[in-house]
Order: C-alpha cells, then sequence, then structure tokens
C-alpha cells in the first residue's frame, strides 16, 4: 500500500478496495467483500487523504541553501527597514471548482454549472508580507507577462516607499527586459529574489490563493469572469482587517525550516550573504538582480 499497485503487479493507477481484494485473492487465494477490504485497511491504520505532488525535480541541496538565504534576508530587512514579499499570480475559473463537501449519507455530491468557456476567468497578482501581514493584490486583465509584472510591482511600490524585498518563483513573466528596465530606474529600492525551481511550498502566496478557494470559489460556478471578480475582489480587500490571521495561514516551510536554524548557521549565512550581495548605491544590502 505503500507503493502504487502496479509494483505488487496490479494494473491499476490507485489502490481502492476492489484492488485490495485483487491483490488478497492473488496472493492468499480468499475474495473478501467491500466491507471486509475497508475493515482490514482500517484496522492496518490506512486512512484516506487527498494527496499532494512531490515534485521529484526539486534538488535538496538548492532548497536548503535558500533556506540559509532567506534567514539571511529576514535579518538584512529587520537592520534596513525594509520589507520581505512574497508575490505570485492565480486564475479563478468562472465553473465550479470542485471540492469535497458534506453531503447527507447516500445523497449524491453534486455541484450545479452552467459549463462557462474554460478561458471565463478572473486573474490576479497578489503579494503577503509575513511579518506585518498585508496583502496587496492587483486585478490581471489576459495573461501576466513581463510587462503585467512590472505593473505590478510598480503598484506595490507605490503604496509601500520603504526598500522592499520580493520573493517569488522562476515564471517566465518574472524576468526579460521590461523588469530589468524597471530594475534600473533611478530611486526604486527593490530587490528581485528568485525561489528554487520546483518549490511552491516556500511561496507564502500560495496559501492566500487557497484561501480564496476555500472560502470565495470552492463548489460555486459564478458563471462569468466578471462574478467571479465581483466575489474575489471583496474578500482580498478584506484581508487588510485580518493580518494576524494571515500570518498564521501563510507560513510556510520555509519559515519553519528558516526559525529551525541555529544561531551559528544563521550567522554565516548573513555573512555569506553580505559577501555575495551585488553593490547598490542607494541601499547597500538591497541590490538590484
Amino acid at each position: 500500500m505503500q507503493a502504487p499497485p502496479r509494483a505488487a503487479g496490479i494494473e491499476s493507477g490507485d489502490w481502492h478496495w476492489k484492488v485490495v481484494r485483487t491483490f488478497c485473492r492473488q496472493r492468499f487465494g480468499e475474495t473478501l467483500c467491500r466491507s471486509s477490504c475497508l475493515n482490514y485497511l482500517h484496522r492496518l491504520g490506512f486512512v484516506v487523504r487527498r494527496p499532494k505532488k512531490r515534485l521529484l525535480k526539486a534538488d535538496e541541496a538548492r532548497r536548503a541553501a535558500f533556506v540559509r538565504e532567506y534567514a539571511a534576508l529576514r535579518v538584512v530587512a529587520q537592520l534596513t527597514g525594509a520589507k520581505l514579499f512574497f508575490a505570485d499570480e492565480a486564475h479563478f475559473y468562472a465553473d465550479a471548482d470542485l471540492r469535497g463537501k458534506w453531503v447527507l449519507r447516500g445523497e449524491p455530491a453534486l455541484v450545479d454549472s452552467s459549463s462557462p468557456r474554460y478561458g471565463e476567468k478572473a486573474s490576479y497578482y497578489s503579494a503577503v508580507c509575513l511579518e506585518t501581514g498585508e496583502v496587496e493584490y492587483l486585478p490581471l486583465d489576459g495573461n501576466s507577462t513581463a510587462e503585467t509584472s512590472v505593473a505590478f510591482l510598480a503598484h506595490l511600490r507605490a503604496r509601500h516607499p520603504e526598500p522592499l524585498i520580493v520573493i517569488w518563483d522562476n515564471g517566465a513573466a518574472h524576468g526579460g527586459e521590461p523588469i530589468r528596465t524597471y530594475l534600473a530606474t533611478p530611486n526604486v529600492p527593490l530587490r528581485l529574489v528568485r525561489l528554487p525551481a520546483y518549490s511552491p511550498d516556500f511561496n507564502a502566496d500560495e496559501h492566500v490563493w487557497g484561501w480564496v478557494r476555500e472560502e470565495v470559489t470552492a463548489n460555486t460556478c459564478f458563471g462569468t469572469a466578471a462574478r467571479v471578480r465581483e466575489h474575489v475582489d471583496p474578500f482580498l480587500a478584506g484581508l487588510a482587517t485580518r493580518p494576524a490571521e494571515v500570518t498564521q495561514r501563510c507560513r510556510t516551510v520555509l519559515q519553519a525550516r528558516a526559525d529551525a536554524l541555529d544561531a551559528a548557521e544563521a550567522t554565516t549565512a548573513i555573512v555569506q550573504h553580505a559577501h555575495h550581495a551585488p553593490h547598490a548605491d542607494a541601499v547597500p544590502t538591497l541590490a538590484l538582480v
């Protein structure tokens, strides 16, 4: 049960009671009923859980190095008065976002849908600061590009005049000439930091999007992108009154690992960060990258 059924010689994508019955028949020559199969699974300590992807392309050495870098960035932010933001984009489709729901025993779990086209969606940028619990967002028309990323960074800078450190992933829209040009603008104390590849679990902003899907779009077909925005916009705006909850809900494994670094490791990370950080005239510890 800890491996796919194919490892036991059974052609099936996942374990369920019928696969367990097939296994017992092949291995022991016994044919069990459905309830017996489920009882054996429960007695052996198995439960049903929604799985998460284990990204096999993630480089654990780079992830560990980034934990140390992030620990250093937090100290740098404290010393310079900078704010650390985790940023990302997300799309909310007009059709129902199916999630588990409570229904009466024996009743089907059904959600009404008007079958809107797949392209009917509301897209957003957002960024979350775990130290203050602030969430900034910007509606996005169409797909994200380097130009729209610049627009969001400018939006973020307009609302936060202090130096900023923005951490985001390696998406194509997070690089390119428009972003390099923007970073070269005088008096823009902004540093961009890339997460290690295949590490969405390090991005605190992913929890903002999961929160929206849990409380706003779950099992609801809005039909049009405009109606999606009518519900998502107020929720995102309302997070301004819930900073403590934002801080609590948006913590990731990255913060836990950074907190677990002992003093010696943290000091080494800070020294290495200061040694390798590129120079910036206005704010030496906040280099333009």
